[in-house]
């Protein structure tokens, strides 16, 4: 993956293997947001970098409108086809740092899998501009975990093959760092379980959906591809692998 390549392209040529292997998010998410920020379904919601639209169905479940903000055309037209049948669900084309939304429209502003891509110093101007008075911002991640010798051995094939990896990885982004975004002392966090189950072609397509993986005809795609099934026949059961994460919520106001 050639590091010139601007975030809001990374993902296009893995728009298909995302959809169809990325996980999507826990139950206990909304749950939290509900007893500690107030949830309601009359909420309008910002999903800042809605990707294919995983984090967004969460809320158009929930009743709530979505206002859908996503720069990768692919991604953005996945996320549209796969949400066709909510009414509530509005997609546009825009950035973190320029959604497009209008002053004060929203109630919560959420990212999935996105604010480590963002330029954090202009998106909190932005989302401070879009969110109504005392408006919420969450920040979610599926972090995968290396809790198993299989997915710890796919840790070191990542870092091996991938010397794009350690760069964008978001677990760059700290309580640190987000105490600079929000305020510090001004967000939480909460911290969830859970767990995919692949065959060899599930790995195969989780692997290629991560943007720092080389692509087919890149170098260095051919020799990670082999090594990794030999990772999977290491470790399998029956024909299959656990893949499993910790889901990272950090949540809170901005406080000047």
């Amino acid at each position: 993956m050639p590091e010139s390549l601007p975030p809001t392209e990374r993902f296009s040529d893995r728009v298909a293997d995302y959809v169809r292997y990325r996980p999507g998010y826990p139950p206990e998410l909304l749950e939290c947001l509900r007893r500690n920020c107030g949830l309601i379904p009359q909420w309008v919601v910002a999903d800042i970098g809605s990707g294919t639209g995983l984090l967004s169905k969460q809320f158009l479940e929930n009743g709530n409108r979505v206002l859908a903000v996503e720069p990768n055309a692919g991604m953005r037209t996945a996320g549209e086809k796969f949400l066709s049948g909510f009414d509530q669900f509005i997609s546009r084309d825009g950035l973190a740092e320029a959604t497009g939304l209008e002053a004060g429209s929203v109630d919560i502003v959420v990212a999935g899998q996105a604010f480590h891509w963002f330029d954090r110093r202009r998106a909190r101007v932005e989302f401070q501009r879009i969110l109504k008075p005392g408006g919420w911002v969450a920040l979610v991640w599926n972090e995968r975990l290396t809790s198993t010798p299989f997915l710890a051995d796919y840790e070191q094939l990542l870092h091996r093959y991938s010397p794009d990896y350690a760069k964008v990885d978001h677990r760059n982004v700290n309580e640190a760092t987000l105490g600079k975004f929000f305020h510090p002392g001004h967000f939480r966090q909460e911290i969830f379980f859970m767990r995919q189950q692949f065959d060899w072609q599930g790995v195969h397509g989780r692997w290629l959906s991560s943007s720092y993986v080389p692509a087919p005809g890149q170098p260095g795609h051919e020799e990670m591809r082999r090594e990794l099934q030999v990772i999977f026949g290491r470790y399998q059961q029956d024909g299959l692998v656990d893949w499993e994460y910790k889901t990272r919520l950090y949540y809170g106001n901005f406080v000047e």
